[in-house]
């Protein structure tokens, strides 16, 4: 297991049970982890940051004061 207090359930002597038992890397390419934390190194954020671009959405116009039809 990697240093730190947490423990990946797909890591087993260094190695990824979910990506084709490669050496365990968090944050990889197809890691579980990938995408939904934010990452010291941040060529693995890149997930991350495509995921905040799509959530963000153009601004909406304001209502307008025709309310009392």
């Amino acid at each position: 297991m990697a240093g730190g207090g947490w423990g990946c359930p797909h890591e087993s002597n260094d190695r990824c049970g979910k990506v084709n038992d490669l050496p365990c890397d968090p944050g990889m390419k197809g890691c579980v982890l990938a995408g939904r934390f934010r990452f010291a190194n941040e060529d693995k954020n890149e997930r991350l940051r495509q995921k905040a671009e799509q959530r963000r959405e153009p601004p909406t116009s304001p209502p307008s004061g025709d309310s009392d039809q």
